[in-house]
């Protein structure tokens, strides 16, 4: 009696956990593919997402792009834009059934050429002025994949990974909190192992013109082209620094919303240099929010002894200094902005993001929408597996734990 009363328990076990995976098979649905313009060139950083639910990404550098949707969204529609490009529209389940996962963006030209504007400062100025009302600037929270590649005498020696959350209020104010949530990383082949004073998220906002900087009096705007975005004219400006240096604005012609920032700076005393990229789209009030960002920062430290040891032993040249850089890449996966019913549990220690200790949980990193690998990608994680000839998959299982 009770061996039959154990096998209809286990029955009734293995249906429930068949039908929970079937249910989970049904709820996530994989939004992959790629895109291109006319001419077979990829389109990176484009917006692609259902823009009513907050819901996407934003492609790879590639033209690669990857979330997931649940079977409520089958009639949602799907938006494709980018700047310069007449955006692109299809429904999910059209998407679905479609075979070809491949999207051309026609490019959109803009007439803007022939329009008298106002003088390039004082259009940023009133960008600047307009950042609270044009941006997300109420308490919202956005959670978002952080990578950072560290680079010792150009190799790629270590890769780390986070999901964080992080409580925003939009470029006009300042981060106000972040949690990590999950966390990976390759095996450690530094030598040097040169430690942030905080975690790199604080440096994306440190390096942000928006949040700080010069003042944009400071700088020499100029018009540098016409573009287009969203059924907007955009123009570009320049504003460039007496030491070379240069930040890029990609404006809205009517709203004065700043879609894009580009920036170059470089320290020529130090050798260091560093380039920035940050894009914004819109939420479903029409408010702009970081989509995509990405930094590569470029130095040298001094030669420790143990290497200038190990190069006197190899019969090499002693170096005085040795070239490092962080190469960064940040995709936002989620937004949440209602106020409401946000909870969070902050990280307030500033600490390099090497310090958290966060057990690998191989079931998230599966279920997650990570974006299509790269050609930088792969160039970085092929640095990696080629020291020891150890896959990446394999260093993250053995290296966190």
């Amino acid at each position: 009696m009770r061996r039959s009363f154990n096998f209809i328990n286990f029955i009734i076990f293995l249906f429930a956990f068949l039908q929970s995976g079937l249910t989970l098979a049904q709820n996530n649905i994989i939004i992959e593919g790629v895109i291109y313009d006319e001419y077979n060139y990829p389109i990176p950083y484009a917006s692609v997402g259902i823009v009513e639910k907050n819901i996407g990404t934003s492609s790879t550098e590639d033209g690669g792009f990857k979330f997931f949707v649940t079977n409520k969204e089958l009639l949602d529609t799907i938006e494709i834009s980018s700047i310069g490009f007449q955006s692109l529209k299809i429904t999910v389940q059209d998407f679905i059934a479609r075979k070809d996962k491949t999207f051309i963006l026609k490019e959109m030209i803009t007439e803007l050429g022939e329009v008298s504007i106002e003088s390039p400062r004082d259009i940023v100025k009133k960008a600047v002025k307009k950042l609270k009302e044009n941006t997300l600037s109420n308490k919202h929270k956005l959670g978002i994949l952080y990578r950072r590649w560290s680079v010792e005498d150009n190799i790629c020696r270590y890769f780390i990974e986070q999901y964080i959350d992080v409580l925003d209020r939009g470029p006009s104010s300042y981060i106000q909190a972040f949690d990590v949530k999950q966390s990976r990383n390759s095996s450690d082949y530094r030598f040097i192992k040169n430690e942030q004073d905080r975690h790199a998220l604080k440096f994306m906002e440190l390096n942000n013109p928006l949040r700080n900087g010069p003042p944009i009096s400071s700088y020499d705007w100029k018009k540098i082209d016409d573009t287009f975005y969203e059924n907007e004219d955009v123009i570009v400006l320049q504003g460039n620094l007496r030491n070379g240096n240069t930040i890029t604005f990609y404006i809205g012609f009517d709203t004065f919303k700043i879609y894009k920032i580009a920036k170059n700076t470089t320290v020529m005393n130090q050798g260091k240099r560093l380039t920035a990229l940050y894009i914004y789209k819109n939420n479903n009030q029409g408010k702009l929010y970081l989509s995509y960002h990405k930094r590569q920062w470029e130095g040298a430290v001094g030669t420790p002894d143990h290497i200038r040891r190990a190069m006197r032993q190899a019969g090499e040249k002693e170096r005085n200094y040795i070239p490092i850089s962080y190469r960064h890449e940040i995709f936002v996966l989620d937004l949440e902005n209602d106020g409401n019913k946000i909870k969070f549990q902050g990280e307030y220690e500033q600490k390099d993001m090497t310090l958290y200790k966060i057990p690998y949980d191989k079931s998230f990193w599966t279920n997650i929408s990570i974006p299509p690998a790269t050609k930088f990608y792969k160039k970085n994680i092929g640095e990696l597996e080629s020291l020891y000839d150890v896959p990446i998959e394999t260093q993250f299982q053995y290296s966190n734990r």
